[in-house]
């Protein structure tokens, strides 16, 4: 399941971001200016933050299989749609309903896996999944370069391509997962009977754990200090990532003297190779002791140093090693991070909870496009900008410093006893 969740997270980033490898090339053609541009690829996180809790809502409803498969077809077809903005308005609109489309997908996703690997594992589980952000960009980057070569094919314009490909991708993907998912371990086929009901048990006995030492109503996770300062965080987070996608492909080839190509795109590939590296390793050794909010203020701080950094060097050796200290720091904290609102929170709680943490914690992406354009044009100065967004992202290190440890009245009980010893009943 895992494995497959992961090339659905894959897509769904790499329709996100591909906006920013086609940046030089689809403004040359359409004449769309940079302000304009920074506006279109941050209004998509405006039309996924109003859509995410409802979306979590109606998953809760009518399952997962059948929600997380209906919102890859909706995005792929209206990200391969992008292929005619050719215009401000067209521009706009289209990345707003992209983000319609999609909310619901990533805080789905991290519900859906409250549903099957309990506390002790969550961490791990979400950080493979997560891989799929560093790999979107280890394979999607060299593809998208390598795309950007059939200009003029099917009559498409160069940027033309590589959206409806990407996109179309999405689509055909959904549609498998309409067959491929299933809605909880009662239903997987590839569970004895056994081992779905050790694995309903223990997760039925740490949702119960959890509803009884806080309970939250769909609205009430609001009024909960320790969610707002989960949302802050998440916030700070994606101001300090999205120039990863949205200027750090336009950043290199510029360093380069060229453009944004299959060359480019294989260097971009190894800030994300380390990324996948670094989650691997950080997500088992948080997992192992226990110690999830201090791993991820470390990662965090490394990011931002060298994020801060991108914005005083056009050494494209230089720049590659910041972006290979960056990415890791500011994309692998993430997945840690959610260990502590999913060991939090529980039930529609939870559903809301999480869709409200990605909702209004993602207009850090809307508002980081504008801040980096602001403070360069205010100042005079090309590289202050990256210094602006470092400085904001550097302030989920500080929230998590200053957030109360949550100690559960019992500790979870290792799960895998139980797993084993219902394989051992049941070998079949």
């Amino acid at each position: 399941m895992l494995p497959f969740l992961m090339l659905m997270l894959v897509l769904a980033f790499l329709d996100r971001v591909n906006i920013g490898f086609v940046k030089l090339a689809y403004q040359a053609d359409t004449g769309i200016g940079d302000a304009a541009y920074a506006f279109g690829a941050g209004i998509f996180f405006i039309g996924y933050a109003l859509f995410e809790v409802p979306s979590n809502l109606i998953m809760t409803r009518v399952g997962a299989r059948t929600w997380l498969a209906r919102i890859m077809v909706s995005w792929g077809l209206i990200s391969a749609a992008m292929i005619f903005a050719r215009s401000d308005t067209v521009f706009y609109v289209l990345r707003f309903l992209l983000g319609v489309a999609e909310a619901g997908f990533y805080p789905g996703v991290l519900l859906y896996l409250t549903y099957w690997f309990p506390a002790k594992q969550r961490a791990r589980a979400t950080g493979l999944f997560y891989l799929g952000v560093p790999l979107s960009l280890v394979f999607g980057s060299p593809l998208s370069g390598y795309l950007l070569q059939f200009d003029g094919v099917l009559g498409l314009k160069d940027w033309q391509f590589v959206l409806a490909v990407e996109g179309l991708a999405a689509a055909f993907v959904g549609i498998i997962a309409f067959f491929y998912l299933c809605d909880g371990p009662a239903e997987a086929a590839w569970l004895t009977p056994a081992e779905r009901k050790a694995l309903s048990d223990e997760i039925a006995r740490e949702e119960a754990l959890k509803a009884g030492q806080v309970e939250h109503s769909a609205l009430g996770v609001l009024r909960d200090v320790r969610v707002i300062a989960f949302i802050l965080v998440y916030f700070c987070f994606q101001v300090g990532t999205s120039p990863f996608s949205f200027y750090f492909p336009s950043k290199l080839a510029s360093a380069t003297g060229g453009k944004v190509d299959f060359t480019i795109g294989l260097l971009l590939a190894l800030p994300w190779l380390c990324s996948a590296i670094v989650t691997l390793l950080a997500t088992a050794y948080a997992d192992q002791h226990q110690n999830h909010r201090q791993v991820a203020i470390v990662l965090i701080i490394a990011g931002v140093l060298a994020s801060a950094a991108v914005g005083f060097t056009n050494n494209p050796i230089l720049l590659v090693i910041a972006f290979c200290i960056a990415v890791p720091g500011l994309t692998s904290s993430q997945p840690v991070f959610w260990s502590l609102p999913t060991q939090y929170l529980s039930g529609i709680g939870a559903a809301s909870g999480i869709a409200f943490i990605v909702s209004l914690g993602n207009l850090g992406g809307f508002f980081s496009p504008q801040i980096k354009t602001y403070a360069e044009q205010a100042l005079g100065n090309s590289s202050v900008g990256y210094l602006v967004l470092s400085v904001i992202a550097a302030g989920a290190a500080v929230i998590l410093l200053g957030l109360p440890q949550h100690e559960p009245r019992a500790r979870f009980a290792p799960p895998l006893a139980k797993l084993d010893a219902a394989a051992r009943k049941d070998p079949a």
